[in-house]
Parts: structure tokens; C-alpha cells; sequence
């Protein structure tokens, strides 16, 4: 039985790995779970400099999921290499690390000085805010997302994954803006804005008014623009949203993701993402499912 898939040239063990923002760089979870069965650790936005985060109340439980307005804190990318990937690499499973920043030039330094490391590929968020364009997310504006997906590819030495924000008005418009402009793979999909007002209160209850829904409320879009971008596009697909077991992921993989990240549930059941893996394993079994490949982007 094979789970082994390939991304941009490089082979992962099986198709699960972690989503950015909800596994930090598996410090920890390193007493739950076993790094080494993960086919990828994704880890949290790392930015050229460090950065504070929004102020709190910064999450929200709300039916489904949870809202988060953490602001990507992070300690910079000079700690990060210091501290993060050697413990990552401890482990036998593939490092991609998450990118984040402001402007162009914030991005472009921080892909430099990753590029000497370990790391085995960058994860680009690009639903950070654009300082130059008005705080409207890299990720929203099609002409954006090619400008600074280009820029990055002509700079990282390693291959890219461009992280696809769901708010916008047609998903693969976006997914094409990143693949002509020289994404190796696109991960999908970020947060969706969401709100939640506390009715006693008469408040927000986030700080900063909105944040990023995640959780199994959101797996519905998720799947759906997975398979849309999928039959858009020729590059390998991250699949994310909501995925809270095996079946949720199998279904990604069905829709034409090539690999999957656990996010938010990584909060609520610490063992997930090798309760997934495992998951994943018996379905093979199962139906007598030799390569995993057999299954991606199966439904058409």
C-alpha cells in the first residue's frame, strides 16, 4: 500500500500535514504525536521581523468552528532559524515553512534568508494585509497575487506554495494568477471573515471586530473551491478547512487535493493528525486501494 505523493519534486510519506497557525513548529505537540509519521510539518507565519499581534480578546469559540485574530505573532525569521527548524530537524518528515509580511520586500527577505536552511518548501500567505495597496490582502486582487508570486519565485531557492484566501469573488481566477506566475503548488483554503457580537455586552467580542473563521463549518467551501482550483490548474493542490478525520480528508483528495493540512483541530484533539494518517490508511485497506494516488481527484 502506497501513501506516498510528491509536491514541486519532493516526496512526502503520506498526504497529511499540519496547517499554519495551529501546530507552531510542533514543540508542542511533540508528546501527542509522532513528527515522524507526518508526511509535512507546516509552521506558524514567520515574517523578517518579529511581530506583536493584534491585541485581545484575539479568539472566539462560535458554532462549528472559531474565530481568531492573532495578527500572525511571530518572533522573526532570525530566532525561527535559530530555534525552529533545528528541532524540526530531528524529525524524519518534510519542513515547509510559512511566510508572512507587509510589503513585497518583507516577503522577499525573509525567502532569502530561508533559503540556506533545512526548510523543504515555502508556504506563502497571502492573505496578510498589503500595507501599499490599502491593507487589502496580497491574496485578493489577481494582479497582486502575480506580482508577488513572481517576485518570490525569482528569489527562493526553495519551491513555493502560494496559500489561497477564500475571499474573493472567483477562486480560480486566483489560482491561475499564482500558477502562471510560477507557483509550484497552491494550499487552500485561509480563513473566512467572520464576526461575533457579544448581545449583553453590546460589543465585539475579537478586538479587532472580525477574524478568520476555521473548523468543520467551513469544509463545505473548502472542498468545493479545492475542486473548482483543481480542475483549474495543473499544480499540486493543499487541501484545507475544516478537516476533523479521515473521512473529511479522503473527501479533499477525492476533490483533487494532492495533500491535506489539520488546522483548528489540531486544538481540540491534540493526536488528530495521526488519527488521520491512520484513517486514511484503513479506508486504503478497505477498498484494496494499492496507490493513494488512485484516489486524488477521482470525482469528476
Amino acid at each position: 500500500m502506497d501513501t506516498k505523493i510528491k509536491i514541486a519534486g519532493i516526496e512526502l510519506k503520506n498526504p497529511v500535514m499540519t496547517a499554519s497557525g495551529t501546530f507552531g513548529s510542533g514543540m508542542e505537540y511533540a508528546e501527542f504525536v509522532d513528527l515522524n509519521k507526518l508526511g509535512a510539518v507546516v509552521t506558524k507565519g514567520v515574517a523578517n521581523l518579529p511581530w506583536e499581534g493584534n491585541p485581545t480578546p484575539r479568539v472566539a469559540e462560535v458554532y462549528g468552528g472559531m474565530l481568531n485574530a492573532i495578527g500572525l505573532q511571530n518572533p522573526g525569521v532570525d530566532v525561527f532559524i535559530e530555534r525552529d527548524i533545528p528541532f524540526l530537524q530531528q524529525y524524519d518528515t518534510r519542513i515547509i515553512v510559512n511566510v508572512c509580511g507587509k510589503t513585497v520586500e518583507d516577503y522577499l527577505e525573509t525567502v532569502e534568508k530561508l533559503g540556506d536552511t533545512a526548510a523543504d518548501m515555502l508556504e506563502i500567505n497571502v492573505s496578510c494585509p498589503n500595507v501599499k495597496e490599502g491593507a487589502i490582502a496580497f491574496g485578493q486582487k489577481a494582479d497582486c497575487l502575480y506580482d508577488i508570486t513572481s517576485a518570490i519565485k525569482k528569489k527562493a531557492k526553495q519551491p513555493i506554495i502560494m496559500k489561497l484566501s477564500p475571499n474573493v469573488t472567483d477562486i480560480t481566477e486566483m489560482a491561475k494568477a499564482a500558477e502562471a506566475a510560477g507557483a509550484d503548488a497552491l494550499s487552500m483554503i485561509n480563513t473566512i471573515t467572520g464576526m461575533k457580537i457579544d448581545i449583553d455586552k453590546r460589543k465585539f467580542v475579537l478586538a479587532n471586530k472580525t477574524g478568520g473563521l476555521s473548523g468543520p463549518a467551513i469544509k463545505p467551501v473548502a472542498v468545493r473551491m479545492v475542486y473548482q482550483a483543481s480542475k483549474a490548474v495543473k499544480i499540486p493542490i493543499i487541501g484545507m478547512g475544516g478537516i476533523a478525520c479521515a473521512e473529511d480528508a479522503i473527501e479533499f483528495l477525492m476533490a483533487g487535493a494532492s495533500a491535506v493540512a489539520v488546522g483548528a483541530m489540531n486544538f481540540v484533539n491534540p493526536y488528530i493528525t495521526m488519527e488521520i494518517v491512520e484513517g486514511i490508511e484503513a479506508y486504503m485497506k478497505q477498498y484494496r486501494i494499492e496507490d493513494i494516488g488512485d484516489i486524488i481527484g477521482c470525482v469528476d
